[in-house]
């Protein structure tokens, strides 16, 4: 079993350093998405199973706006098309998990900010459902805060991975409670979850994308690293690290790619370039897995690594 600590800060650059000592994966592909127009599709989530065929739900929205919808997409002749009938959430960047057999599917939801005027206000919102058909919505996360992820544990508790900002988690870090069932998702209990201490300085911050339990009961986390340089520009870098429910003992992170290891694309800003979303990961059986990342808030593309979460079950 992985040795896991009580956290061992390292900067954006020190992982940098560490991932570029090694080979560096070197296989990805653009995901065409067709049937939304002129709108671009990013921050997508891994393909998943719903009523026996594969759909990926992706973030839709125009260039120059930040007013999106989540669509589910499924693959046609080698496209990926919006899929008909399916539900269109007014939402971002969607997620989804299985809990107590039932699909999660969440996203960020934004709305007016209560007090400054011409600014938006966000918060993540859960539907959950027999299938994408089925979904309702039962819970909201904290107004401001992203990034709020669920994992259905061996015991069939579940694990809650949060991202307080301000002044609990400064630019974002990472949170980590457990619940007995979906009922308790309440705001005093994400409000209330410990942060995972000495992950990030307090330049920088992080968040979790998509939570993994693995074979020994541990839960691997797939997620991101981010930084400001110093013209303004955002870096955000896919990572992983693994994390004993029990306990709340974690891993060192480290980062799976970066924006050089995906083909050159467009950008919504220029700003942005060196983002990649680590929307979500799907590991096989040879030993590798896909990873399947917005790119620049423009696009989608998918890479393929060695599963990044096999040295924490050995």
């Amino acid at each position: 079993m992985a040795v896991l600590n009580k956290g061992n800060v390292k900067t954006c650059e020190h992982l940098l350093e560490e991932f570029n000592s090694n080979a560096q994966p070197a296989n990805a592909e653009k995901i065409v998405f067709t049937g939304v127009g002129e709108k671009d599709v990013y921050n997508i989530s891994a393909p998943f199973e719903d009523s026996g065929e594969l759909v990926i739900a992706g973030r839709v929205e125009s260039r120059d706006s930040e007013h999106s919808d989540v669509y589910f997409f499924v693959e046609r002749n080698g496209e990926w098309v919006p899929r008909e009938s399916a539900p269109v959430l007014e939402l971002q960047d969607p997620f989804f998990t299985r809990i107590a057999g039932e699909l999660v599917v969440g996203g960020v939801q934004i709305f007016p900010h209560p007090i400054n005027a011409g600014q938006l206000g966000w918060r993540t919102v859960f539907y959950k459902g027999e299938s994408i058909a089925d979904l309702q919505e039962f819970a909201k996360g904290p107004d401001g805060m992203k990034d709020l992820r669920l994992v259905e544990l061996k015991d069939g508790s579940i694990g809650v991975l949060t991202r307080p900002q301000g002044e609990k988690g400064g630019r974002g870090k990472i949170g980590w409670t457990r619940i007995s069932s979906l009922t308790e998702l309440t705001l005093t209990v994400i409000d209330e979850a410990p942060i995972l201490e000495n992950q990030f300085i307090d330049q920088q911050w992080g968040g979790a994308n998509e939570p993994h339990l693995l074979a020994n009961g541990l839960v691997g986390v797939l997620g991101h690293i981010a930084s400001f340089d110093e013209e303004g520009s955002r870096h955000y870098y896919p990572m992983v690290f693994a994390l004993d429910p029990e306990t709340g003992a974690f891993s060192d992170m480290k980062l799976i790619s970066t924006r050089s290891n995906f083909l050159p694309g467009p950008s919504k800003r220029s700003d942005l370039e060196d983002v990649v979303f680590s929307g979500g990961l799907v590991r096989k059986q040879d030993g590798t897995a896909d990873i399947y990342a917005g790119i620049s808030d423009a696009e989608a593309q998918k890479i393929s690594i060695r599963d990044p979460f096999l040295q924490y079950e050995r």
